[in-house]
């Protein structure tokens, strides 16, 4: 039984049948192609699209992260140093500092004491000295009571002694500016003088002492006491 015949094909030339079949072949691959899965991007549609983009971005999320870190690492060490730079100025300065005061303390001169006040070697020395020693000790007394009883006692001779007197008699005289007996003079000796109780200031001393006792101050007596 013959084949129909097509109409025009008697007329293709060898050439042109080679040709006509392989745009046939190349469209029965795209059929094929086609028909896989996930082959037509139009057919697999945004799913596929974006899942050539997952890694890129990923990549480039861990990159940021990375850098984030690395910066964060880098701004701690920064204020370490400038942390470990500032302590180091701050211990320097202490230091200058506390050089710069000990230098000050050196050049400045201690303070020098003040000069031991001194008294004439008189009845008014005597009697000035006395009354310094007697305000230290919170003895009373005034210059003008203790010079009365001195002129009226010996005239102010401080190795003056009283031979005659009721006390010469019992054996313990009246010596010294204000005529003081041994015994009262140890009894009221004024500690800071001297135990001698011909110095002038340890007798008109421990006489005031005396008399602050008996008669409240020696600007008090009159006469003999």
């Amino acid at each position: 039984m013959s084949k129909p015949a097509l109409p025009g094909l008697h007329r293709l030339t060898r050439t042109h049948k080679i040709t006509a079949a392989g745009v046939v072949a190349a469209g029965a691959a795209a059929l094929v192609f086609s028909t896989l899965p996930g082959a037509d991007t139009e057919t697999a549609g945004p799913q596929a699209v974006a899942a050539e983009h997952v890694k890129p971005v990923a990549f480039a999320a861990v990159d940021t992260a990375a850098r984030t870190q690395q910066a964060t690492i880098a701004k701690q060490a920064d204020r370490s140093a400038a942390k470990g730079k500032a302590e180091a100025a701050a211990k320097k300065r202490e230091a200058q500092q506390a050089a710069s005061r000990s230098a000050v303390r050196t050049a400045i001169p201690a303070a020098a004491k003040p000069a031991a006040k001194t008294y004439p070697d008189n009845l008014d020395g005597w009697i000035r000295e006395s009354l310094d020693v007697m305000a230290q000790k919170g003895i009373p007394g005034s210059y003008n009571g203790i010079y009365r009883n001195i002129i009226r006692e010996s005239s102010g001779n401080p190795m003056a002694i009283n031979l005659w007197d009721i006390n010469a008699q019992n054996g313990i005289p009246s010596k010294g500016l204000l005529q003081v007996i041994d015994p009262t003079f140890k009894a009221y000796h004024v500690e800071g003088t001297s135990w001698n109780v011909y110095d002038p200031v340890a007798n008109i001393t421990a006489a005031c002492n005396y008399a602050a006792a008996r008669y409240g101050s020696m600007d008090n007596v009159n006469s003999a006491y």
